[in-house]
């Protein structure tokens, strides 16, 4: 018995040691790197409800809804970064439009492609935002660093609705959603 003891001691200690010492995995997630961290909408702005989109381009045009098409990549930074804008957007713009957040990876540029098919309006760069008038047309594609205001002027157009003004003219949160949890982390 007493040997016994003694080997579980020894096991729980080795294991403990080897915890402390890096044997043990983390879970890290870096909105600023190019590393995978799961579902960027979840993680960075706090709205897993994204993906999958509810619909299919095909089927929003066939419709004659207004589009956002989102094109991202969960492994890249700006796609991180970029994660709480489609998130306010889907907040205050969802009801008006389809919103369609598509990973850029099964996709290849091909401008040939039918107008219902993504990879017709695919760039290659991510983040991309477009938003596609009801009759198709294209009123916005913007590429990396996207300035919301001009989402939302196309939004608008695209709709016939004002874009809505939150404090101090600003539509959207200054902090992502993963921002409040980490203060609470020492």
């Amino acid at each position: 018995m007493k040997l016994l003891s003694l080997t579980q001691k020894l096991i729980s200690l080795l294991l403990a040691l080897g915890l402390l010492l890096g044997g043990g995995s983390c879970a890290w997630a870096d909105r600023d790197t190019n590393s995978y961290d799961g579902n960027i909408f979840a993680l960075y702005a706090g709205n897993g409800a994204l993906v999958p989109p509810r619909t299919t381009l095909a089927d929003a045009q066939a419709a004659g809804r207004p589009v956002l098409l989102a094109f991202y990549l969960d492994d890249s930074a700006a796609s991180k970064n970029f994660a709480p804008l489609l998130s306010d957007l889907q907040g205050r713009w969802g009801n008006a439009v389809e919103l369609i957040a598509l990973p850029s990876d099964p996709y290849q540029l091909d401008p040939k492609a039918p107008l219902d098919d993504p990879s017709h309006y695919w760039s290659g760069v991510v983040p991309q935002i477009l938003v596609l008038a009801s009759d198709g047309a294209v009123l916005f594609n913007g590429q990396g660093l996207i300035k919301e205001a001009e989402v939302e002027q196309a939004l608008a157009k695209a709709t016939g609705l004002a874009a809505p003004q939150g404090k101090e003219g600003s539509t959207r949160r200054n902090e992502s959603f993963n921002e409040y949890n980490s203060e609470m982390v020492p």
